[in-house]
C-alpha cells in the first residue's frame, strides 16, 4: 500500500477510532492521526489499513 503523509485511513478492526490522516511513514510503522482515538503508531506489517477517499465525504 503506497501510504503517504496526508492519506486519509481507517483501521479494520477498530472503526470507531474514525477517520485517521496519516502524518508520518517510517519503514512499515505509520503514525495516524485519528478523529476519536488520537495519534497512534501503526505497524503495517502486523495491520492493512483501508485508504478512504476524500471525495466519498
Amino acid at each position: 500500500m503506497d501510504l503517504t503523509p496526508g492519506s486519509l485511513v481507517t483501521h479494520p478492526e477498530q472503526p470507531d477510532w474514525g477517520i485517521g490522516q496519516v502524518q508520518s511513514v517510517i519503514g512499515s510503522r505509520v503514525t495516524v492521526n485519528f478523529e476519536n482515538a488520537g495519534k497512534l503508531l501503526i505497524d503495517c506489517q502486523q495491520v492493512t489499513l483501508i485508504l478512504v477517499d476524500p471525495e466519498d465525504f
